[in-house]
């Protein structure tokens, strides 16, 4: 973790996204897990970059236009071969989580971290992924005392009524029994 001013990972490609803000308070007990591909189910290139810097040529596929009026981000993007990219320093609120609550608190953003893994809900994620994943987490762990493994959660948990990511096939035993 590199401080200086913003919280940056050190071993992240930076690729910052206006779609972010000021958090509320620096209290950071949360971190999401979530999924992402774009279009959905196709893997690689710099679409999801572009999504989350509103710069994709929503031209291009037709699902782009379904998502054109979208502003969102997550701190983190893991891609398929466990590279990672970070488009919003640790110390600001992504948006990633939308409405959503935890243990009776709303707006999830405000205190949480969200970590997107390139795949779907149905897709096995590689064991590449698993890796960074489980070695960002314990950083951050070890960074923000409040994050602990019961606060791990999906978007799935955050916002049960809309999303469902990171899905059936993330492995969370495996995940979190790497943790220690």
């Amino acid at each position: 973790m590199n401080i200086d001013n913003s919280f940056f990972l050190e071993k992240a490609k930076i690729c910052l996204s206006p779609n972010s803000s000021d958090r509320k308070s620096n209290e950071v007990s949360l971190l999401v897990i979530h999924n992402i591909s774009l279009p959905p189910g196709n893997y690689g290139g710099d679409h999801i970059e572009k999504f989350f810097t509103n710069q994709l040529d929503h031209e291009e596929h037709p699902y782009f236009q379904d998502i054109a009026n979208l502003k969102v981000s997550s701190h983190l993007l893991i891609k398929r071969d466990g590279s990672i990219t970070q488009f919003v320093p640790f110390n600001k609120k992504a948006w990633h989580a939308g409405i959503s609550t935890f243990r009776g608190r709303e707006d999830c953003n405000e205190f949480s971290i969200g970590i997107e893994l390139e795949g779907t809900d149905e897709s096995k994620y590689e064991k590449e992924q698993y890796e960074s994943l489980i070695s960002v987490t314990k950083e951050l762990m070890s960074f923000f005392p409040d994050i602990k493994k019961d606060t791990i959660v999906g978007h799935s948990d955050i916002a049960p009524d809309r999303k469902t990511d990171p899905g059936k096939s993330f492995d969370w035993s495996y995940f979190r029994s790497n943790l220690d």
